[in-house]
Protein backbone atom coordinates (compact mmCIF):
# COMPACT_ATOMS: atom_id res chain seq x y z
CA UNK A 1 0.00 0.00 0.00
CA UNK A 2 2.74 2.44 1.13
CA UNK A 3 5.12 1.71 -2.26
CA UNK A 4 1.65 2.04 -4.15
CA UNK A 5 0.70 5.63 -2.56
CA UNK A 6 5.27 6.49 -2.95
CA UNK A 7 4.61 5.79 -6.80
CA UNK A 8 1.38 8.03 -7.13
CA UNK A 9 3.59 11.10 -5.36
CA UNK A 10 6.13 12.34 -7.93
CA UNK A 11 9.35 13.17 -7.50
CA UNK A 12 9.57 16.90 -7.79
CA UNK A 13 11.59 19.32 -9.78
CA UNK A 14 11.56 22.46 -11.89
CA UNK A 15 11.55 23.32 -15.57
CA UNK A 16 12.46 26.79 -16.74
CA UNK A 17 9.28 28.15 -18.40
CA UNK A 18 9.45 30.52 -21.35
CA UNK A 19 6.33 32.22 -20.68
CA UNK A 20 6.60 33.00 -17.15
CA UNK A 21 10.65 34.16 -17.66
CA UNK A 22 10.82 31.95 -14.09
CA UNK A 23 11.74 28.45 -13.08
CA UNK A 24 8.99 26.63 -11.92
CA UNK A 25 7.78 23.51 -10.27
CA UNK A 26 6.39 20.98 -12.79
CA UNK A 27 2.59 20.08 -12.44
CA UNK A 28 1.14 18.25 -14.89
CA UNK A 29 -2.71 19.36 -16.26
CA UNK A 30 -3.41 15.51 -15.62
CA UNK A 31 -1.90 14.10 -12.63
CA UNK A 32 0.47 11.07 -13.88
CA UNK A 33 0.08 11.71 -17.28
CA UNK A 34 2.53 14.43 -19.30
CA UNK A 35 1.27 15.55 -23.43
CA UNK A 36 4.88 16.99 -24.62
CA UNK A 37 4.85 18.24 -28.27
CA UNK A 38 8.64 19.21 -29.84
CA UNK A 39 9.27 20.80 -33.11
CA UNK A 40 11.47 18.58 -35.18
CA UNK A 41 13.11 18.82 -38.67
CA UNK A 42 12.46 20.24 -41.92
CA UNK A 43 13.30 16.74 -44.07
CA UNK A 44 15.50 17.80 -46.95
CA UNK A 45 18.88 16.66 -46.01
CA UNK A 46 20.90 15.38 -43.11
CA UNK A 47 20.28 16.85 -39.82
CA UNK A 48 23.49 18.71 -38.33
CA UNK A 49 24.98 18.48 -35.08
CA UNK A 50 22.73 21.61 -33.61
CA UNK A 51 19.46 19.21 -34.65
CA UNK A 52 21.00 15.96 -32.14
CA UNK A 53 21.09 19.02 -29.33
CA UNK A 54 17.45 19.57 -29.71
CA UNK A 55 16.77 15.77 -29.88
CA UNK A 56 18.99 14.99 -27.21
CA UNK A 57 17.82 17.45 -24.88
CA UNK A 58 14.19 15.96 -25.33
CA UNK A 59 14.88 12.54 -25.23
CA UNK A 60 16.77 13.31 -21.45
CA UNK A 61 13.24 14.96 -20.43
CA UNK A 62 11.67 12.40 -22.23
CA UNK A 63 13.43 9.94 -20.27
CA UNK A 64 13.62 11.61 -16.63
CA UNK A 65 9.83 11.80 -17.20
CA UNK A 66 9.38 8.11 -17.52
CA UNK A 67 11.55 7.25 -14.68
CA UNK A 68 9.46 9.27 -12.51
CA UNK A 69 6.80 6.75 -14.09
CA UNK A 70 4.84 9.43 -15.49
CA UNK A 71 2.53 7.51 -18.40
CA UNK A 72 4.17 10.02 -21.55
CA UNK A 73 2.68 11.32 -24.84
CA UNK A 74 5.86 12.35 -26.58
CA UNK A 75 5.01 14.12 -30.30
CA UNK A 76 7.76 15.47 -32.36
CA UNK A 77 6.90 16.38 -36.22
CA UNK A 78 8.53 16.34 -39.13
CA UNK A 79 7.67 18.76 -41.79
CA UNK A 80 7.82 16.96 -44.96
CA UNK A 81 6.51 19.81 -47.41
CA UNK A 82 8.01 23.16 -48.07
CA UNK A 83 5.71 26.07 -45.25
CA UNK A 84 8.04 28.93 -46.47
CA UNK A 85 7.75 31.16 -49.37
CA UNK A 86 9.44 30.54 -52.65
CA UNK A 87 13.49 31.75 -52.08
CA UNK A 88 12.86 29.74 -48.38
CA UNK A 89 11.49 26.74 -50.15
CA UNK A 90 14.02 24.45 -48.86
CA UNK A 91 12.73 21.14 -50.05
CA UNK A 92 11.39 22.13 -53.04
CA UNK A 93 14.94 23.62 -54.36
CA UNK A 94 16.85 20.81 -53.27
CA UNK A 95 14.45 18.39 -55.13
CA UNK A 96 14.82 20.23 -58.28
CA UNK A 97 18.53 20.14 -57.52
CA UNK A 98 18.84 16.57 -57.67
CA UNK A 99 15.75 16.20 -59.83
CA UNK A 100 13.52 14.24 -57.12
CA UNK A 101 9.94 14.51 -56.38
CA UNK A 102 9.74 16.68 -53.39
CA UNK A 103 7.47 14.71 -51.48
CA UNK A 104 10.02 11.91 -52.56
CA UNK A 105 12.95 14.02 -51.26
CA UNK A 106 11.43 14.59 -47.79
CA UNK A 107 10.51 11.14 -47.00
CA UNK A 108 13.77 9.69 -47.43
CA UNK A 109 15.50 12.50 -45.43
CA UNK A 110 12.34 11.83 -42.44
CA UNK A 111 13.83 8.20 -42.66
CA UNK A 112 17.57 9.13 -42.44
CA UNK A 113 16.85 11.31 -39.03
CA UNK A 114 15.04 8.14 -37.63
CA UNK A 115 18.11 6.26 -38.60
CA UNK A 116 20.22 9.10 -36.96
CA UNK A 117 18.23 9.49 -33.89
CA UNK A 118 18.86 5.79 -33.07
CA UNK A 119 22.21 5.70 -33.49
CA UNK A 120 22.51 8.44 -31.20
CA UNK A 121 20.62 6.65 -28.23
CA UNK A 122 17.40 8.59 -28.49
CA UNK A 123 13.94 6.53 -27.90
CA UNK A 124 11.43 7.14 -30.84
CA UNK A 125 8.93 9.91 -29.94
CA UNK A 126 4.85 8.04 -28.88
CA UNK A 127 4.00 9.96 -32.21
CA UNK A 128 6.28 11.03 -35.26
CA UNK A 129 3.52 13.09 -37.32
CA UNK A 130 4.08 15.00 -40.90
CA UNK A 131 2.70 17.54 -42.21
CA UNK A 132 1.39 15.90 -45.33
CA UNK A 133 -0.47 13.03 -43.37
CA UNK A 134 -2.58 16.14 -41.53
CA UNK A 135 -3.67 18.12 -44.21
CA UNK A 136 -7.34 18.11 -43.13
CA UNK A 137 -6.64 18.85 -39.77
CA UNK A 138 -4.41 22.05 -40.81
CA UNK A 139 -7.37 22.80 -42.99
CA UNK A 140 -9.89 22.28 -39.96
CA UNK A 141 -8.04 24.05 -38.10
CA UNK A 142 -7.62 27.55 -40.00
CA UNK A 143 -11.66 27.02 -40.48
CA UNK A 144 -11.74 27.03 -36.31
CA UNK A 145 -9.48 30.41 -36.73
CA UNK A 146 -11.49 31.72 -39.14
CA UNK A 147 -15.08 30.63 -37.46
CA UNK A 148 -16.72 30.14 -41.10
CA UNK A 149 -15.74 29.17 -44.66
CA UNK A 150 -13.92 31.61 -47.44
CA UNK A 151 -15.39 34.29 -48.09
CA UNK A 152 -16.27 35.33 -45.10
CA UNK A 153 -12.66 35.00 -43.46
CA UNK A 154 -13.06 38.39 -42.31
CA UNK A 155 -15.31 37.51 -39.36
CA UNK A 156 -12.61 35.71 -37.60
CA UNK A 157 -8.95 36.33 -36.87
CA UNK A 158 -8.24 35.57 -40.42
CA UNK A 159 -8.52 36.94 -44.16
CA UNK A 160 -8.24 35.81 -47.53
CA UNK A 161 -6.56 37.31 -50.25
CA UNK A 162 -6.16 35.79 -53.72
CA UNK A 163 -5.81 32.34 -52.46
CA UNK A 164 -4.00 32.79 -49.31
CA UNK A 165 -5.59 33.25 -46.02
CA UNK A 166 -3.52 35.38 -43.34
CA UNK A 167 -3.90 35.05 -39.55
CA UNK A 168 -4.17 39.42 -37.96
CA UNK A 169 -2.29 39.86 -35.45
CA UNK A 170 -4.07 43.02 -34.40
CA UNK A 171 -7.10 40.72 -33.81
CA UNK A 172 -4.96 38.69 -31.24
CA UNK A 173 -4.79 40.82 -27.99
CA UNK A 174 -1.89 38.77 -26.34
CA UNK A 175 0.16 38.85 -29.25
CA UNK A 176 3.91 39.00 -28.03
CA UNK A 177 2.88 37.54 -24.44
CA UNK A 178 5.48 34.83 -24.86
CA UNK A 179 8.57 36.53 -26.39
CA UNK A 180 8.23 39.95 -24.68
CA UNK A 181 7.66 41.81 -28.04
CA UNK A 182 5.59 44.87 -28.74
CA UNK A 183 3.65 43.95 -32.26
CA UNK A 184 5.16 47.66 -33.45
CA UNK A 185 8.70 46.36 -32.99
CA UNK A 186 8.24 42.59 -34.92
CA UNK A 187 10.27 42.49 -38.08
CA UNK A 188 7.14 41.26 -41.01
CA UNK A 189 7.59 37.50 -41.08
CA UNK A 190 11.27 37.00 -39.54
CA UNK A 191 11.62 33.86 -42.58
CA UNK A 192 9.34 35.21 -44.91
CA UNK A 193 9.50 38.06 -47.74
CA UNK A 194 7.28 41.19 -46.90
CA UNK A 195 3.80 40.80 -48.43
CA UNK A 196 2.11 44.15 -49.69
CA UNK A 197 -1.35 42.54 -49.64
CA UNK A 198 -1.19 42.33 -45.64
CA UNK A 199 -3.19 44.37 -43.41
CA UNK A 200 -0.49 44.62 -41.23
CA UNK A 201 3.00 43.51 -41.71
CA UNK A 202 3.13 40.84 -39.39
CA UNK A 203 0.35 39.02 -40.28
CA UNK A 204 1.23 35.27 -41.08
CA UNK A 205 0.17 32.66 -43.71
CA UNK A 206 -1.82 30.30 -42.32
CA UNK A 207 -2.39 28.80 -45.98
CA UNK A 208 -0.32 29.82 -49.44
CA UNK A 209 -2.36 29.57 -52.79
CA UNK A 210 -0.62 27.13 -55.41
CA UNK A 211 2.32 27.92 -57.75
CA UNK A 212 2.83 26.05 -60.74
CA UNK A 213 5.00 23.17 -60.41
CA UNK A 214 4.61 22.64 -56.59
CA UNK A 215 2.72 20.79 -54.37
CA UNK A 216 -0.17 21.20 -53.54
CA UNK A 217 -3.33 20.40 -51.94
CA UNK A 218 -7.31 21.20 -52.43
CA UNK A 219 -9.14 23.50 -50.12
CA UNK A 220 -12.34 26.07 -49.75
CA UNK A 221 -9.92 28.55 -50.46
CA UNK A 222 -8.52 26.97 -53.48
CA UNK A 223 -5.41 24.51 -54.51
CA UNK A 224 -2.16 24.94 -52.13
CA UNK A 225 -0.44 24.08 -49.27
CA UNK A 226 -0.44 25.38 -44.83
CA UNK A 227 1.81 28.23 -43.51
CA UNK A 228 4.81 27.44 -41.32
CA UNK A 229 3.51 27.87 -37.82
CA UNK A 230 -0.28 25.95 -38.70
CA UNK A 231 1.09 22.81 -38.91
CA UNK A 232 2.23 22.28 -35.69
CA UNK A 233 -0.75 24.17 -34.02
CA UNK A 234 -3.04 21.15 -36.03
CA UNK A 235 -0.94 18.62 -35.30
CA UNK A 236 -0.36 18.93 -31.36
CA UNK A 237 -4.23 19.60 -31.11
CA UNK A 238 -4.25 16.34 -32.83
CA UNK A 239 -2.44 14.45 -30.82
CA UNK A 240 -2.56 16.00 -27.43
CA UNK A 241 -5.57 18.14 -27.34
CA UNK A 242 -5.66 21.99 -27.07
CA UNK A 243 -4.27 22.07 -23.58
CA UNK A 244 -1.10 19.88 -22.80
CA UNK A 245 2.08 19.96 -20.60
CA UNK A 246 4.76 20.83 -22.86
CA UNK A 247 5.84 22.45 -25.74
CA UNK A 248 9.31 22.53 -26.79
CA UNK A 249 11.89 23.32 -29.38
CA UNK A 250 15.06 25.89 -30.07
CA UNK A 251 15.14 28.96 -28.90
CA UNK A 252 15.04 30.56 -32.27
CA UNK A 253 11.46 29.23 -32.34
CA UNK A 254 10.24 31.54 -29.62
CA UNK A 255 9.47 33.66 -32.37
CA UNK A 256 7.99 34.07 -34.97
CA UNK A 257 6.94 30.25 -34.82
CA UNK A 258 5.91 29.53 -31.15
CA UNK A 259 4.64 33.13 -30.39
CA UNK A 260 2.35 32.59 -33.78
CA UNK A 261 1.62 29.05 -32.74
CA UNK A 262 -0.19 30.81 -29.75
CA UNK A 263 -1.97 33.05 -31.13
CA UNK A 264 -3.78 30.79 -33.74
CA UNK A 265 -4.36 28.33 -31.55
CA UNK A 266 -6.08 30.52 -28.76
CA UNK A 267 -7.94 32.02 -32.07
CA UNK A 268 -9.31 28.01 -32.97
CA UNK A 269 -9.89 27.12 -28.98
CA UNK A 270 -10.96 29.38 -26.13
CA UNK A 271 -9.58 25.81 -24.39
CA UNK A 272 -6.00 26.72 -25.91
CA UNK A 273 -3.36 26.21 -23.05
CA UNK A 274 0.41 24.77 -22.73
CA UNK A 275 1.89 25.10 -19.57
CA UNK A 276 5.45 25.14 -19.78
CA UNK A 277 7.29 26.46 -22.81
CA UNK A 278 10.66 24.47 -22.92
CA UNK A 279 13.42 24.97 -25.10
CA UNK A 280 16.79 24.13 -25.99
CA UNK A 281 20.18 26.32 -26.84
CA UNK A 282 22.01 26.40 -29.92
CA UNK A 283 25.36 24.40 -30.92
CA UNK A 284 27.90 27.43 -32.03
CA UNK A 285 30.38 27.31 -34.36
CA UNK A 286 32.80 30.36 -34.55
CA UNK A 287 30.06 32.69 -31.93
CA UNK A 288 27.40 31.86 -34.62
CA UNK A 289 24.60 29.97 -34.75
CA UNK A 290 25.05 26.10 -36.55
CA UNK A 291 22.60 26.04 -39.74
CA UNK A 292 22.67 24.97 -43.11
CA UNK A 293 21.78 28.68 -44.42
CA UNK A 294 25.21 29.50 -42.86
CA UNK A 295 26.96 26.82 -44.07
CA UNK A 296 28.87 26.38 -40.80
CA UNK A 297 27.56 22.88 -39.85
CA UNK A 298 28.28 19.20 -39.19
CA UNK A 299 25.99 16.59 -40.24
CA UNK A 300 25.46 13.66 -37.17
CA UNK A 301 27.31 11.26 -39.66
CA UNK A 302 30.31 13.55 -40.06
CA UNK A 303 31.12 13.37 -36.32
CA UNK A 304 29.74 10.48 -35.37
CA UNK A 305 30.62 6.37 -35.54
CA UNK A 306 28.37 5.53 -38.65
CA UNK A 307 27.85 1.99 -39.74
CA UNK A 308 28.38 3.40 -43.32
CA UNK A 309 30.15 6.15 -42.41
CA UNK A 310 32.84 5.58 -40.20
CA UNK A 311 36.14 8.07 -40.45
CA UNK A 312 39.49 8.85 -37.70
CA UNK A 313 37.54 11.75 -36.34
CA UNK A 314 34.45 10.51 -35.22
CA UNK A 315 33.21 10.30 -31.75
CA UNK A 316 31.00 7.75 -30.21
CA UNK A 317 27.36 8.74 -29.84
CA UNK A 318 27.41 8.56 -26.33
CA UNK A 319 30.09 11.23 -26.17
CA UNK A 320 27.97 13.40 -28.89
CA UNK A 321 25.18 13.25 -26.35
Amino acid sequence: MEEAESKKKKAEFRLYNAMSKTVEVFEPIVPGKVGMYVCGVTAYDLSHIGHARAAVVFDVLFRYLLHLDYEVTYVRNFTDIDDKENFLAQIIKRANDLGEDPLSLSNRFCEEYVADMKNLGCLPPTHQPRVTEHMENIKNMITQVSFVIFPFLENGCAYAVDGDVNFAVDKSPNYGQLSGRKLEDNRAGERIAVDLRKQNPADFALWKAAKEGEPSWDSPWGPGRPGWHIECSAMSAHYLSFKFDIHGGGSDLIFPHHENELAQSSAASSDSKVNFWVHNGHVTNNQLKMSKSLGNFFTIRQVTFYPSCINSCSFSPSMIR
